[in-house]
């Protein structure tokens, strides 16, 4: 089976996209067939996996406004070793036009219903807001990764989070779930860093995800290069989380029968 992930967290410079990039690239390089998926005006995930976004001719902006088919607008990024469907600012005029449009939060769901059979993983970069943008993610997601850091207002914003996950399951999509929170940017020296932890891990149990992103210089340039920082520089203790996370994915998804792709 397939899986449709979102990674989400309405709180902006969390790691988001660079957790989307680089899970995309690390799944990849464990032979599972990836799409990623940028909803984000701002276009970094594009970018960041070495696609122009100013050079495109369509993007998923005319997929949701329904202009364009969405096997023509997906490209696959050799370097990258994955599919992605590109975003630039033109989103932002998409987002208007849904909120007069019939099913506007259906939308997504419907183009990537067409091209689900032909990946193991999706993997949605969510817009830093609980916006139109970001329901349509969440209403055809299978699980919600949340990357966050450990501190004081992170927990706050968590809180939010959780409880428009909860609304959406009951109302839109019952089978919705929090795929697991991802802890980035981490210093096990600060000690804040630490406690918020603690506080994570006994408030959500086994959804907290055992790898934890450190700071790493070389996660901060791959993005300048077009290239996720597994292709980057392998060896980067950030290549190696996001390895190790894809891992992590994989077993708990063999460990609860949805297996997807060649075994890792």
């Amino acid at each position: 089976m397939n899986r449709i992930i979102a990674i989400a967290n309405q709180k902006g410079g969390v790691g988001k996209t660079t957790t989307s990039v680089n899970l995309a690239a690390s799944l990849a390089e464990i032979k599972r067939r990836v799409l990623l998926v940028d909803i984000d005006p701002q276009g970094n995930a594009t970018m960041g996996s070495g696609v122009d976004k100013q050079s495109l001719e369509s993007t998923v902006c005319d997929v949701l406004l329904e202009e364009v088919s969405i096997r023509d607008c997906i490209r696959y990024v050799p370097a990258a070793g994955y599919s992605v469907l590109p975003a630039n600012s033109d989103l932002t005029a998409a987002e208007v036009e849904l909120m007069s449009s019939d099913a506007r939060e259906q939308r997504l769901k419907r183009a990537l219903s067409q091209v689900k059979d032909d990946f193991d993983f999706i993997i949605i970069d969510c817009p830093p807001s609980l916006n139109m943008l970001t329901l349509n993610a969440l209403v055809c997601a299978d699980g919600v990764l949340i990357p966050m850091q450990c501190e004081y207002y992170a927990l706050e914003g968590l809180s939010a989070l959780v409880d428009t996950i909860e609304q959406i399951r009951i109302s839109v999509n019952p089978g919705l779930q929090i795929e697991g929170l991802l802890r980035t940017m981490y210093d096990p020296r600060n000690k804040l860093a630490t406690d918020v932890s603690s506080q994570l891990i006994e408030h959500f149990g086994d959804r907290v995800y055992r790898t934890v992103v450190p700071r790493n210089i070389r996660l901060a340039e791959a993005p300048s290069h077009g290239l996720p920082v597994l292709k980057y520089d392998k060896t980067s203790n950030g290549a190696l989380a996001y390895f190790s996370l894809a891992g992590e994915i994989i077993r708990k998804q063999v460990k609860s029968g949805v297996v997807t792709g060649a075994v890792a």
